[in-house]
């Protein structure tokens, strides 16, 4: 893709996002680059260690001859890999690229030589190799930096993300290779009680990185609420923040122009792959080991009325976009709630036979790693609700502004509130609080050790007396 030439000041696209967003997704290929960026630098600074140690011992080196670069190859890539050395800033500028990896190679340096001199092995491999092979590495990573970073920004601009500005009533800014957008034009507004609104701005949202919205003073705390739950790094606007010099505001000196910092993702890039992984690993695993029993459930639902065996829904999912979800039918099927209107009760007449057992024993959950493997869902996460889900008389975001906050992460099979018994019917507004308080916990002190304690946990509440 040439991006550049898609971001042009000013340009209008089309009032009909498609279902893909504004913009190709440019996450992927910068796992890719990264990947490829760790594999070559591998390459080269063995090489380099390499070419050091012929030309020092007069021939090809053996295994105790490369012993330095062997040993400070993983102790380079764990320091680069936590100072930011594959990282967006180093894409396409230079000097930050150049600047972190040296950093990484100079501390990996060190970090060798105090260790092999405590352990009293510094004599196993010669100074002079581990000196010119650190030098050399500097010297070959720093040119590969340059080339690269140039032939980035030729593909993707000065900058590797997906900027998009909405344009919503505020003064007129210029930010460059910026996606725009009239809000007017396109129809979006930061209406709350709309989920079908939330939806189609989470289209527009779909692949960017960052999230710029130009707004007069008095929308302001609309449009923040809104981006809260879009999962990506959004700003609104304003003036005065550069006036005062206010702290934990964003500074666009190309675009003469400061915003407040409204929302960030809850994981960073390494976070997120370790998180999706887990769930790949996890679901995959489950549905093979599983398997007999969905198929047997299928049967029983199959044999006992003759409808279809999956139920599909409409639910909110990350950044507040709809996806479907799967759930084994309990329900009989012209008694099916669509839009989960109603909660399910004790002695439901809507429940079939079978429905009831899978219900208590939370077996009509299972189809719902299918959504996780697509990519809707997660292992551990907030629960999905419909759209028509109540606490007492009132919608669920109409209990709580805060809600709509808990979709910045993929929805989850099970979850932090899940494991502390907030499961159910939500017949009183306090069965909505302490699910919601319980989702944003989770979100502000997410970990890989924390989605495993939480599914394991699970074990001991998959069969529960609030399951009707």
């Amino acid at each position: 893709m040439n991006a550049p030439a898609l971001r042009i000041e000013g340009e209008r696209l089309l009032p009909r996002v498609s279902a893909g967003g504004l913009a190709p997704s440019l996450e992927r290929k910068r796992l890719q680059v990264y990947a490829t960026q760790m594999a070559l630098d591998s390459i080269l600074l063995l090489s380099c260690f390499a070419g050091v140690a012929t030309l020092y011992f007069g021939h090809l080196p053996d295994a105790a001859e490369m012993l330095a670069g062997n040993l400070l190859l993983p102790i380079f890539l764990t320091i680069a890999l936590h100072n930011g050395t594959y990282s967006l800033v180093t894409l396409t500028d230079w000097k930050q690229a150049a600047g972190r990896m040296a950093s990484a190679v100079l501390i990996a340096a060190v970090l060798l030589t105090f260790i092999a001199y405590f352990v009293k092995v510094s004599d196993s491999f010669s100074r002079m190799v581990l000196l010119g092979g650190v030098t050399s590495s500097l010297l070959v990573l720093s040119a590969t930096r340059f080339v690269s970073t140039r032939w980035l920004r030729s593909l993707w601009g000065p900058s590797p993300m997906n900027l998009l500005v909405i344009d919503a009533g505020g003064p007129p800014i210029r930010v460059p290779h910026a996606y725009r957008i009239d809000a007017h034009e396109h129809g979006l507004e930061p209406v709350l009680d709309d989920p079908h609104m939330l939806d189609r701005f989470a289209r527009y949202l779909r692949n960017m990185d960052q999230v710029v919205v130009n707004c007069p003073p008095e929308h302001r705390a609309a449009w923040a609420m809104v981006l809260k739950g879009s999962g990506v790094h959004g700003e609104v606007t304003s003036g005065i923040v550069r006036e005062i010099g206010a702290l934990g505001v964003v500074h666009r000196e190309d675009a003469d122009v400061s915003s407040i910092l409204v929302s960030t993702g809850p994981l960073g890039l390494r976070d997120r792959v370790a998180k999706r992984l887990f769930d790949m690993f996890v679901s995959g695993l489950a549905l093979l080991a599983l398997s007999p029993v969905l198929l047997t459930a299928a049967l029983l639902i199959k044999l006992e009325d003759g409808g279809p065996v999956f139920f599909r829904q409409r639910r909110l999912g990350q950044g507040n976009r709809f996806f479907r979800i799967y759930k084994l039918r309990s329900m009989r099927v012209e008694q099916s709630d669509a839009d989960g209107n109603r909660s399910a009760s004790k002695d439901d007449d809507r429940i079939t036979r079978i429905g009831s057992f899978l219900r208590k024993t939370s077996l009509d959950e299972l189809p719902q790693l299918i959504n996780v493997l697509q990519g809707d869902m997660s292992i551990v996460g907030p629960r999905p609700h419909a759209l028509g889900s109540q606490a007492g008389n009132k919608l669920f975001w109409q209990v709580d502004r805060r809600y709509w906050q808990r979709h910045c992460l993929r929805p989850g099979i099970t979850g932090l509130a899940q494991i502390r018994g907030f499961r159910g019917a939500t017949d009183k507004e306090s069965d909505l609080t302490g699910r919601l308080q319980a989702d944003l916990e989770y979100l502000a002190g997410w970990s890989i050790w924390r989605d495993i304690r939480i599914m394991f946990a699970t074990a001991r509440v998959v069969v529960h007396d609030r399951a009707f």
